[in-house]
């Protein structure tokens, strides 16, 4: 049946974040659906965030678009554009290698959930706010000289 019963979907708050930067994602937890439905060419993830959680750190990647459906309660788009409130019904483009550092941010006392698509791909991940990069040839995270944590 296609249909996926998120109750029997394990939620998860792992992150491969240094721990110096895994705080802000804490109380992110995620569904990753793509796997259970048989999906192969893109993943699609089921994404709760607490009050004061956020979905990641502000990053961009060289080689994964990323699309974001938001379902429920409010988060806060930040990007290089500026601030751009997110509600249930909005959705938001990141096109791969456009070099937009974002992030969605809950800064209400609120629950919100949010669909994240994205193509898994070993790409090249930045993060222009903190001093980290996703070298994909490295299959980890590493400081911006290529340093390792």
């Amino acid at each position: 049946m296609p249909k996926l019963d998120l109750d029997a979907i394990e939620q998860s708050n792992a992150t491969g974040y240094p721990p110096e930067y895994a705080g802000a994602v804490k109380e992110r937890w995620y569904r990753r659906l793509a796997p259970v439905g048989g999906l192969k060419d893109f993943g699609v993830s089921h994404v709760e965030l607490k009050p004061g959680a956020w979905s990641s750190q502000r990053h961009w990647h060289e080689g994964e678009d990323e699309f974001v459906v938001m379902l429920s309660g409010e988060a806060m788009l930040v990007d290089d554009s500026g601030r751009t409130p997110m509600r249930a019904g909005d959705c938001a483009a990141f096109p791969k290698n456009d070099g937009n550092g974002h992030v969605l941010i809950n800064e209400s006392a609120e629950s919100c959930t949010f669909i994240a698509v994205g193509r898994s791909a070993d790409t090249d991940c930045h993060y222009p706010d903190i001093d980290m990069h996703l070298d994909a040839a490295k299959g980890r995270q590493v400081r911006k000289d290529g340093s390792d944590f």
